[in-house]
């Protein structure tokens, strides 16, 4: 069967596309012309590929990149790799949607706290930290923010627990976390920790800390999971601020109660040594 051959405008005309879309999918190599005329340098384009442009054109309109779309259109087996491509664009909408469901919340706690109907479960406190001794661990995280800390928490805890579990103790409560700039760096040091043993055992894989007592701290208690605790977090320094004071140390989480294995269970004392400003 013989194809039919159409010029660049009349291909875009019938794809719905413009003749510089075409010219890019031709440059990035997944849509070239069937022939180009030597002489005028003039695209043509086969009826045949009418298919691949519309794909194009549908996966485009859902949100899949261009390398994407190129490894469904070189793919032996198109229906399997289209599939994949579909699969994975939903599951970044899913992501998005989520993400995009939890700063609706966000906008709406706030609004609620402009109003006077915030949810915080206590008021912000102003109050002295005892003195408490560790077993603790360090690692880096890029940034402020769960999105951040979380992930480098999931990374050093499991080596904690087993380092205090190796040396014949097991991890006591309350767990403290606390948090250091690294100077000269964007980079957060995430400092974990569990209760060290009322004689604190020196084993590998953990350094024993004294953490000083704070003389004044404000301290609001977080209840819920960790995803949520920077909305806490804010709330925390937006009341530092508004009472006249300055942070001058270290921040640390205190886990009262999390034992629970759903964390909207969570008890966590959020904890800024201050002084007045």
């Amino acid at each position: 069967m013989v194809s039919i051959m159409y010029t660049i405008g009349e291909f875009a005309a019938i794809g719905r596309v413009s003749v510089r879309m075409l010219r890019h999918y031709d440059a990035i190599g997944i849509l070239p012309p069937e022939y180009v005329d030597e002489r005028t340098g003039y695209r043509h384009y086969a009826d045949r590929q009418l298919g691949a442009l519309l794909r194009i054109v549908e996966l485009r309109d859902l949100g899949c990149g261009l390398d994407e779309i190129g490894a469904v259109l070189a793919a032996s087996d198109q229906q399997a790799a289209l599939r994949r491509a579909l699969v994975h664009r939903r599951s970044e909408l899913e992501a998005s949607v989520a993400a995009d469901t939890e700063r609706l919340d966000r906008i709406a706690e706030r609004l609620r706290s402009l109003e006077g109907a915030g949810t915080m479960s206590t008021a912000v406190e102003y109050r002295p930290i005892d003195a408490a001794t560790v077993y603790a661990v360090e690692g880096r995280a890029p940034g402020m923010g769960p999105e951040n800390v979380s992930p480098v928490i999931d990374q050093v805890m499991p080596g904690l627990i087993q380092a205090i579990e190796s040396a014949g103790g097991a991890p006591r409560e309350p767990g403290i976390f606390w948090y250091e700039a690294v100077p000269d760096t964007e980079e957060l040091a995430v400092h974990v920790s569990f209760t060290a043993d009322p004689e604190p055992r020196e084993a590998e894989g953990y350094d024993v800390v004294e953490l000083p007592p704070i003389e004044l701290a404000a301290v609001l208690t977080h209840r819920g999971d960790m995803p949520s605790i920077g909305r806490s977090w804010m709330a925390l320094m937006d009341q530092i601020v508004a009472d006249g004071y300055r942070i001058v140390g270290p921040t640390r989480e205190i886990y009262v109660d999390a034992e629970s294995q759903d964390q909207s269970d969570w008890v966590t004392d959020l904890v800024a040594p201050v002084e007045k400003a």
